[in-house]
């Protein structure tokens, strides 16, 4: 979709995962021009969260999230798909919530309610990493990023998980430019899921990346980067600048 109801260049809405800020993305570089907007996750409902996202800008814009990120952005073209002109999706899941997931959040949410959020973040910390196995400083930024985003916000965050729905009707009907990025060592979101993902939005792409594990934006930000570029390149016909990535 060409950006022909702007007079500048697209805007990307950013959304992180489950215990994510902007600080995920300090290593990518977006393209210079477009305008960053970072939509955090601070309401118990996908639909809200949504609501969210496309009050963040004026007008059509491209959607980048992550894990719940992706998952928001999905209700977000549901509600309003001549908005989105191009999507960037990785690390999620379309399909709805499983038994064993509820009961997992629903003990979550109930140790996070009992003070124990630290406890939360040890259990959610190894899926972000290739093979569940984190290096010591990557564990270290991560529960730095996991309590910076703070237990009311996680609370929210499971409950807004809770309320989600299959999204694989919403992107048979997409028509935007999409690339789809999952990390061959992901074991919370795996290749299969962003397979049936590509497969569902019509001219979808998908990049399956060596060695990377939930957290793409850390993990693979070259990566990353070359996908933004490739997003505003399909949605606008032009071959961006980018800019030196800058810590939130």
């Amino acid at each position: 979709m060409p950006n022909e109801d702007t007079a500048g260049p697209l805007p990307f809405v950013v959304v992180p995962g489950m215990l994510c800020d902007a600080s995920l993305w300090r290593d990518v570089s977006f393209p210079e021009g477009h305008g960053v907007h970072h939509v955090p996750l601070r309401r118990a409902d996908i639909g809200a969260l949504a609501d969210d996202v496309l009050a963040a800008v004026p007008g059509p814009f491209m959607l980048v999230g992550l894990s719940l990120g992706a998952i928001v952005g999905f209700e977000a073209l549901r509600r309003a798909p001549g908005r989105i002109a191009g999507l960037c999706l990785m690390s999620t899941n379309a399909g709805a919530p499983r038994p064993e997931q509820y009961a997992a959040w629903r003990a979550m949410d109930e140790l996070i309610a009992a003070g124990r959020f630290g406890e939360v973040v040890e259990q959610t910390l190894p899926d972000m990493f290739p093979d569940r196995c984190p290096t010591p400083e990557a564990a270290h930024r991560y529960r730095a990023m996991a309590h910076a985003v703070g237990a009311d916000a996680a609370r929210a965050q499971l409950a807004a998980q809770a309320t989600r729905t299959d999204a694989a009707g919403t992107l048979r009907t997409a028509r935007c430019p999409t690339v789809v990025l999952a990390g061959a060592r992901d074991t919370l979101c795996p290749p299969g899921f962003h397979r049936a993902i590509a497969d569902a939005v019509p001219g979808a792409g998908l990049t399956l990346l060596p060695g990377a594990g939930h957290l793409l934006p850390w993990q693979q930000p070259e990566a990353v980067t070359a996908a933004l570029r490739d997003l505003v390149a399909a949605t606008t016909g032009t071959t961006p600048e980018f800019a030196t990535p800058a810590t939130p």
